[in-house]
């Protein structure tokens, strides 16, 4: 079975092929970056209308890239939330439509749930049951996975998401957007110990997240100090350092809480080495074993979406011929009542 993924919940047009037997075949991205980087932040009408410059493009390229014509593909996936509700219109509205004019079934994909499952790409996967921590610009949460669709939200960030609070730190420091990557880089320079910010929620019980506080630490440091690189280095790093040891000390509760010792981490800021080392790290140490997705596979893209869309697809979902997008969709209601199991 082949399944065509398309992506547009924010910033960048994705589209790719998914084969049940050989993998991915093709795997298109436009980023929107220079875009938007003028104006320091996404601009939503802006991002709309350069997805529907892009995405008829993208699916020409895909094609190609795959060898295929529209008569070999099974069935196809887009995003349907959460997002950008322009952007997501436009991916659901080019999704629907195809599958319509393709004879093909269709079915809209949750993004996070497309994230949570983008692991599975890699030859190096986890066995169900495992755990997930999911960390994007928009969204920071642990989730015990139980199976594709059945899954429990064990904490979450009661304000900032962990990349929303790397680009507002980002932005406090002057680097720009887009912000994480940024700063990330910025931290690898810093000098550990110059600067020490708070761990927030570590010394509640629960596994939620918070980041608000640790921003408003890092600006009022800002503040007082003078504006060289160094100087930014060492606060970038210091500001990594609590993120990534609050995201991991969470994690391994969540370890102890549930006794699933694999897990998984997804999305945008799981591509931080300090992360991804301070996590590996944790997991031997409690006898279990963490996977990721490759980077490219951890920002926004159809590779996704097509694989998320394939297990759906093959356990018998599909969308009715009207289609939807949902701005806010809470990741255990990924399974809408306006899906049809066959």
């Amino acid at each position: 079975m082949r399944i065509l993924g398309i992506e547009t919940s924010c910033d960048e047009t994705g589209v790719a092929i998914y084969d049940s037997a050989k993998g991915l075949l093709a795997n298109q991205l436009h980023s929107q970056i220079p875009l938007h980087s003028q104006y320091g932040g996404v601009v939503p009408e802006l991002a709309s209308r350069d997805h529907i410059r892009r995405i008829s493009p993208l699916l020409s390229a895909t094609l190609k890239e795959a060898g295929l014509g529209p008569g070999a593909i099974d069935g196809i996936a887009y995003t349907a939330g959460p997002g950008l509700i322009g952007a997501l219109l436009v991916g659901a509205g080019f999704g629907r439509s195809l599958a319509y004019a393709w004879d093909v079934p269709a079915i809209g994909v949750h993004h996070m749930e497309a994230h949570l499952l983008a692991v599975m790409l890699e030859e190096k996967m986890p066995d169900y049951p495992f755990l997930a921590l999911l960390v994007s610009g928009g969204h920071t949460q642990l989730v015990e996975v139980k199976s594709v669709g059945d899954y429990l939200i064990l904490g979450e960030s009661l304000d900032d998401a962990a990349g929303e609070a790397f680009d507002k730190t980002a932005k406090l420091l002057g680097l720009g957007y887009p912000g994480g990557p940024r700063l990330s880089a910025l931290a690898e320079k810093g000098r550990a110990g110059k600067y020490v910010f708070p761990r927030p929620m570590l010394d509640k019980p629960g596994l939620n997240f918070s980041f608000s506080g640790l921003k408003t630490a890092v600006a009022l440091t800002v503040k007082e100090l003078e504006d060289d690189e160094q100087t930014r280095a060492d606060v970038a790093h210091a500001f990594v350092e609590a993120v990534v040891d609050s995201l991991t000390i969470k994690c391994e509760r969540a370890i102890k809480q549930t006794g699933i010792t694999r897990l998984v981490a997804a999305g945008g800021v799981s591509a931080n080495k300090q992360l991804r080392l301070k996590l590996r790290e944790m997991t031997a140490r409690r006898g279990g074993q963490v996977f990721y997705p490759r980077p490219e596979y951890c920002t926004d893209n159809g590779a996704m979406i097509a694989y998320a869309g394939y297990v759906k697809i093959t356990a018998g979902w599909r969308e009715p011929l009207q289609f939807a997008a949902y701005p806010r969709w809470p990741l255990t209601g990924s399974q809408r009542t306006s899906d049809v199991k066959t």
